[in-house]
């Protein structure tokens, strides 16, 4: 059965276009046409003027509702929950995170992931590690008595165990031994410099070789200063692929409309979203808009990936088709997907979004089936 959603606003690739319909038949697009070329056999399916786009994609989130994936006892229920919370929030694709902790709870995390990935995993695609190879100058929300340095040992031993499942690293590379960081690279991991005290000119000479990213721009890491510009004005000159949380908090609307002129395509949207937990290391607790430790250091955000999205339309002056490519077309290309994700194609997965003007979520498509639907 082909459906043709129609009588939309196309947000996609960089641009919203009117007066097309998008054609699906099983998990794929078949084709995009003007509205008026709609096929008589196709199913029809109103959309009212609302915008379309590509699903969304988080790579750093370490929970949505409850319970948090990485508390003191990651498992595949905690998954499974976090999979539907983000499928009903538009996000058809994300990395679920796993933060700084004891080898036992890192590994049960591993655990955890490859088994659900084995089994019945949806929009789950795999672990953003960030830590505990971090440098403790740095350590933000991150306990400074489990922050380490890598050995190729343990490095091995993790992804070993992962077995593909594994696919980001977020690590203070000026750190590491160049045998680990040239292990992470040759498996095809992505190498994420964060929480890093890295200088000018250490980024300079990590950043593409074989550093690929940036994690969450301008939080936990050396501020510019004229006499010691630190890792900022690098990852400026060289452009890797770079992650910002777009919630106001983290970072003021003006600095991200900075990175933004700055990286062009390469800035990309994460939440670094947690939730409420009590136990173990990381017990976040909700402050209004933004989550906080015990102690009031600031922890993850409450964002969405369509909030994010929102807020750099309306506070950083981003267009909406450029905001919606951060969140889907930037992620997809650094993680090597964007043959089949992160824009409204033929041949490409029907992950697809509808929203209003508000940015409110009125249904979603994943893999050419409706999941979610409040209008």
């Amino acid at each position: 059965m082909v459906t043709a959603l129609h009588h939309f606003q196309l947000v996609s690739d960089g641009e919203i276009t009117h007066g097309k319909a998008v054609l699906m038949e099983g998990q794929f697009i078949i084709a995009i046409v003007n509205e008026a070329d709609v096929p008589q056999h196709a199913e029809r399916v109103d959309l009212k003027g609302a915008y379309l786009s590509p699903g969304l994609i988080d790579l750093q989130i370490y929970g949505s509702g409850s319970p948090l994936f990485f508390g003191e006892n990651p498992s595949v229920e905690a998954l499974a929950q976090m999979e539907q919370s983000l499928l009903n929030q538009g996000c058809t694709g994300f990395l679920s995170t796993i933060a700084t902790n004891t080898p036992q709870v890192v590994e049960q995390g591993i655990h955890a992931a490859l088994s659900y990935l084995n089994a019945n995993a949806i929009n789950f695609m795999g672990l953003h590690m960030e830590g505990p190879y971090l440098n403790a100058k740095r350590k933000g929300a991150h306990p400074e008595s489990l922050i380490k340095k890598a050995t190729l040992a343990e490095v091995k031993r993790w992804i070993e165990l992962a077995d593909g499942a594994i696919k980001m690293i977020t690590l203070a590379p000026e750190l590491q031994d160049s045998e680990v960081l040239e292990y992470i690279d040759a498996q095809g991991i992505i190498i994420s410099s964060g929480h890093s005290d890295a200088t000018y000119e250490q980024a300079k000479a990590f950043i593409h070789h074989p550093v690929t990213a940036i994690t969450h721009l301008y939080n936990a890491m050396p501020q510019m200063h004229h006499r010691q510009p630190g890792i900022i004005p690098a990852v400026f000159e060289e452009k890797p692929y770079t992650s910002i949380v777009a919630d106001g908090i983290h970072v003021n609307y003006a600095m991200i409309a900075l990175a933004k002129r700055e990286l062009g395509d390469k800035l990309f949207l994460i939440t670094d979203a947690v939730t409420e937990n009590k136990e173990g290391v990381y017990q976040h607790k909700l402050n209004n808009d933004h989550y906080i430790m015990p102690d009031g250091t600031l922890s993850g955000s409450n964002l969405s990936m369509l909030k994010a999205v929102k807020n750099c339309v309306l506070h950083a002056g981003i267009p909406l088709a450029e905001a919606v490519n951060m969140a889907s077309l930037y992620p997809a290309k650094l993680l090597k997907s964007d043959h089949f994700m992160g824009k409204i194609d033929k041949n490409y997965l029907a992950n697809l979004i509808v929203f209003n003007a508000d940015f409110e979520i009125q249904s979603v498509y994943f893999k050419g089936e409706l999941i979610t639907k409040t209008i």
